[in-house]
């Protein structure tokens, strides 16, 4: 799962977003942030935050609680660590 958080500067919205991710402990993803891009910012503008898989082609619109990212997520094949427990080292 390669994930983006679509968003924009300065957005309250955006900063909600990645406290609610940080508390679902969702995985590595990229900030791309749609000011001065014309295409993204017709399809997003509306909607961000945006959460995207990028591999699955799917996309969590705002707003969203960890409890939701983390189905989402669980949904998309990746798994989640439950609070209080670290993932396995697969290295």
């Amino acid at each position: 799962m390669v994930l983006t958080l679509i968003q924009r500067d300065d957005c309250h919205l955006c900063d909600l977003a990645l406290a609610e991710l940080a508390k679902a402990r969702a995985p590595e993803f990229e900030s791309v942030f749609l000011d001065d891009q014309p295409a993204l910012e017709a399809r997003y503008g509306a909607r961000v935050p945006v959460l995207r898989d990028e591999r699955g082609e799917r996309e969590l619109d705002w707003p969203f609680d960890a409890a939701t990212v983390q189905a989402w997520l669980a949904e998309g094949g990746q798994v989640v660590p439950s609070a209080g427990r670290q993932p396995p080292d697969i290295r």
